[in-house]
């Protein structure tokens, strides 16, 4: 395990935190997408069903059971305690569109036909379009607060640290995940105007906007 597999582990997990911690003090989960955390709790769940059967370390198994915890915890809070203030209005986005190519896909592109791999399969296709219904909120309503800018760019540094992980594991183990590593290009992509708008505009204290749509 490298340095940038770890900070990416971090990263994500920091992201998650921030999130919850923004649900939790403010008794609200304004502008926070309950469809795109339905689909992070569906790719941790069908990524980590081999948590009670390959054991790897203390480590990846401490953070499987703690992104699937936030996950459905954060789904909860939004469906749950604190529903009355979810922007269903503005959280529109047809999961359709995502979960019928991409389980098409799982079973076209894997490396084994076996339900276990299948999933594990999906799982990476899956996170790579996650985020597409929060960004599709965002601009739909037109901004995004702080907190939520906040938790959208450490969940996409997490992606590009990743990609330099894959990048330091060919380099010195000569090992290459076509799969994972085409689909975190792909996600890492849909971050890149986010992560511009994040420096230029959210760094100065100036509150995030994206272009609304016709």
């Amino acid at each position: 395990m490298n340095v940038f597999r770890i900070l990416g582990d971090l990263s994500h997990l920091l992201a998650m935190i921030l999130l919850l911690g923004k649900i939790w003090r403010s008794k609200c989960c304004t502008g926070i997408s309950g469809k795109s955390q339905i689909l992070f709790a569906l790719v941790f769940t069908t990524r980590y069903l081999d948590l009670f059967t390959n054991f790897i370390s203390i480590y990846n198994t401490v953070m499987k059971v703690v992104f699937l915890l936030c996950a459905y915890v954060t789904v909860y809070m939004i469906y749950g305690k604190f529903h009355k203030t979810f922007d269903s209005e503005n959280d529109t986005f047809r999961l359709e569109f995502l979960l019928v190519p991409v389980i098409g896909l799982s079973f076209l592109e894997n490396y084994s036909f076996t339900p276990l791999e299948i999933l594990w399969t999906f799982s990476i296709y899956l996170e790579s379009v996650a985020i597409l219904p929060q960004l599709f909120m965002i601009s739909k309503t037109g901004e995004a607060e702080t907190i939520t800018t906040h938790y959208l760019f450490f969940l996409g540094l997490y992606r590009a640290l990743y990609l330099a992980n894959w990048i330091r594991r060919y380099q010195t183990e000569n090992f290459y995940d076509q799969i994972a590593v085409v689909s975190g290009v792909v996600q890492t992509i849909f971050y890149c105007d986010f992560f511009y708008l994040y420096v230029t505009k959210v760094l100065k204290g100036k509150k995030l906007s994206l272009p609304m749509p016709i």
